[in-house]
């Protein structure tokens, strides 16, 4: 019968660890497996990534271009065109997002003018376009502008 006592692995699933550096004996003495002399025969040897032996980096003889702009806003976009054919009352940014209009790496939300609407909707969100305005305010809609 088998029990949690006298289980066993099957065989050849389960291998010792090479024990290097145990003499000639075992295949894996002198040089422990790492070769005659050179950096990564020393002991303490760590290679950084990246490392081309002393040689310039390739990441420092690429040229580097332009500017990365660390406070740049990148808005979730959603077209008026898009809410019209919703059937929500009120939209933001977490309504978008959890019907997928909108990424969920966007933290800030902005309706754009692109298409019709022709009913009333509450919309909150971070920007607003010219048009988007004007189309959601002619159809009888709220607009709510988050800081």
């Amino acid at each position: 019968m088998l029990t949690l006592s006298n289980l066993t692995p099957f065989s050849g699933s389960r291998k010792n660890r090479k024990r290097v550096g145990r003499g000639p004996g075992s295949g894996h003495g002198k040089t422990a497996c790492r070769g005659q002399k050179g950096q990564k025969s020393r002991s303490g040897a760590s290679i950084p990534a990246g490392f081309q032996g002393g040689q310039m980096p390739l990441y420092r003889q690429l040229p580097k271009r332009g500017f990365k702009n660390p406070f740049k806003k990148e808005y979730g976009v959603l077209n008026v065109g898009a809410i019209d054919q919703l059937e929500v009352d009120t939209i933001d940014l977490q309504v978008a997002q959890k019907m997928g209009l909108v990424k969920k790496r966007h933290n800030l939300f902005k309706i754009l003018g692109e298409g019709e609407i022709n009913r009333p909707v509450k919309v909150v969100a971070h920007a607003v376009s010219e048009s988007a305005r004007k189309k959601i305010e002619a159809a009888g809609g709220q607009i709510e502008i988050l800081s």
